[in-house]
This record gives structure tokens, sequence and C-alpha cells, in this order.
């Protein structure tokens, strides 16, 4: 298992924010350090994924 993505080892600030909602929002570099696009469509999706037409559009 790699140690930087444990959920209890995450920071915040670095790994991830709240908004103002409450909800746990990953940042650019957290998804960077995972590796791999979820096709979620997170806010801060380095690999260009587009929730509307399911492509990756490279960034």
């Amino acid at each position: 298992m790699n140690n930087t993505l444990d959920p209890n080892n995450l920071k915040e600030g670095e790994d991830f924010y709240y908004t103002p909602e409450g909800y746990k929002c990953f940042t650019e570099k957290y998804h960077l350090k995972r590796g791999y696009c979820c096709k979620s469509g997170c806010r801060h999706c380095p690999y260009g994924f587009n929730k509307k037409t399911g492509g990756i559009t490279k960034k």
C-alpha cells in the first residue's frame, strides 16, 4: 500500500480542503500523487476528464 495515500495521512490544505458546503475536495497535487483519473469529474482533475462527454483531454 502506498503510505502517501493512506486516508489517515492526508494533509488538509495540501491534499484536500473543505468546501463551504462541508465536502472534502481533493487538490490537483493529491490527484497527481494518486496517479490516475477516477473519471468522477473532480473539480481539480489534472487529467482533463470531462464528465459531460466522458472523454479525457490532455492538458
